[in-house]
């Protein structure tokens, strides 16, 4: 793949993260949340696998594509309607970022591959879908994993960081526990291992 094609793919799906209305606040400056978590998806990705694929690198960038277009809201407040939620936008993100690379020039085979990362496919046998999954995990613990901790209570936060953990390879485990947290949650980490 020509890197031009990369970096214009990689420059559009940014520009589609910074319209999140949705805003953070990193090191004081103010930043689209989807602009935020994109950078940090790629952020561990050079950590996980520094020599990762183009292909590879667009499917994180565009893990959670356009998803705040698409609120929990509109599904029901279930179980059921969580994982509809989720397995709507996997394929949502990974259309739209398919088109995004068809348009700068990556082949039909290319854009597939880029949507079937997104879409997690074939999780245990590909090591690049894993590799995405560790990645997710990652910034799932480092960017969310404190605030969520504080509206849940103990049962569902351990719960929850069980199956985090069981998503993810050797390499995943060995950088998670790496990441700079509070006590607390590092007790509750404990405890969702032990258990």
């Amino acid at each position: 793949m020509a890197a031009e094609n990369y970096l214009a793919a990689i420059s559009l799906i940014d520009e589609a993260h910074a319209q999140d209305p949705n805003i953070t606040i990193i090191n004081n400056e103010s930043i689209p949340y989807e602009l935020h978590y994109a950078q940090q998806m790629s952020h561990y990705l050079s950590l996980r696998s520094p020599q990762a694929s183009p292909i590879l690198k667009v499917a994180i960038r565009a893990q959670h594509f356009r998803r705040w277009e698409i609120a929990r809201s509109t599904y029901p407040m279930t179980k059921p309607g969580y994982f509809a939620w989720r397995t709507f936008l996997k394929k949502r993100q990974a259309d739209l970022a398919s088109a995004i690379c068809l348009g700068c020039n990556f082949t039909s085979e290319e854009a597939e591959e880029v949507a079937r990362l997104i879409r997690k496919e074939d999780l245990r046998s590909n090591e690049e879908t894993q590799v995405l999954e560790d990645v997710a995990c990652l910034v799932f613990l480092d960017d969310q994993y404190e605030a969520f901790e504080k509206e849940h209570d103990e049962e569902k936060i351990i719960g929850i960081l069980r199956k985090t953990w069981g998503k993810m390879s050797e390499r995943g485990h060995e950088l998670a526990l790496e990441i700079k947290m509070s006590d607390e949650c590092k007790g509750l980490i404990g405890k969702a291992l032990a258990g």
